[in-house]
């Protein structure tokens, strides 16, 4: 049949990614407590595209997919990416798989177990070298310092969210930046409290109260604590609860760099 994508274009105009976007797909990832975890991901994959090439195939990404199935990990994923580059005769290829990830957690007094979700992300592209980052995004409970330094009463608290990105030589747990993150923060949270956990959450976050920028720092401290990360980003962002606006914060270092 005829092929419409093989048309030569004129236009002289190479595009930077083409390719598929928001694919569901069910994935299998490392989990730290039992060896993997079966999830779902919202994936997209891109080439690059020469500027005498009017389309690329898009079933084609679909078939690489298909070809790993379940077995998308740090492990194997510049795989993948080495055959998109090859199935779509590009010189460059990008992936973001994006998923939940899930940790049971005992509730701090009851022990009571629940699962807690966790956006996270992987990140991969490669031309000549591959380039990977890990995103995990964990929710935090805070407790502003300024209020409870104001206040004749309490203190005003909100819901934020720590974004972590890393590039590692080894690996690095999901876990572990999740724990770095709830550590940052005035107090973690949990899907299932009941009264007695919900005292101690409270009491907890009233005797560690955080700005943005406090979670940043101490989130940074403990990451440049680890030498299996070579880079890395720290974004927090608090949802105010006293304002119509959110707080936010941002720190990234590399250790290839030299630091002011």
């Amino acid at each position: 049949m005829y092929d419409v994508q093989k048309e030569k274009d004129t236009r002289n105009i190479p595009l930077k990614r083409v390719g598929v976007s928001d694919v569901l797909y069910p994935i299998r990832v490392m989990d730290r407590t039992n060896g993997t975890q079966h999830t779902v991901a919202k994936i997209n994959m891109h080439v690059n595209l020469p500027k005498e090439f009017r389309g690329t195939h898009m079933s084609r990404f679909l078939e690489v997919l298909n070809k790993h199935r379940c077995n998308m990990s740090i492990k194997n994923i510049e795989q993948v990416l080495d055959d998109m580059k090859t199935v779509l005769n590009a010189e460059e290829s990008a992936i973001e798989v994006r998923f939940p990830y899930f940790i049971l957690k005992k509730a701090p007094v009851t022990k009571i177990e629940s699962f807690m979700s966790y956006e996270c992300a992987f990140l991969a592209s490669k031309r000549e070298k591959m380039d990977f980052v890990l995103e995990v995004n964990t929710p935090v409970h805070n407790l502003c310092p300024c209020s409870k330094a104001i206040s004749k009463y309490g203190a005003h608290n909100q819901r934020g969210i720590v974004t972590i990105k890393v590039r590692m030589k080894k690996l690095v747990w999901i876990e572990e930046i999740v724990e770095i993150a709830e550590q940052s923060a005035s107090a973690p949270l949990y899907s299932l409290l009941k009264r007695e956990d919900e005292k101690y959450i409270t009491e907890t976050a009233y005797e560690n109260p955080r700005f943005v920028e406090d979670i940043v720092r101490e989130a940074s401290t403990a990451l440049m604590k680890i030498d299996r990360v070579t880079y890395f980003s720290v974004e927090a962002k608090n949802f105010e609860s006293i304002h119509n606006h959110n707080a936010y914060a941002f720190y990234e270092f590399d250790r290839s760099e030299p630091q002011k």
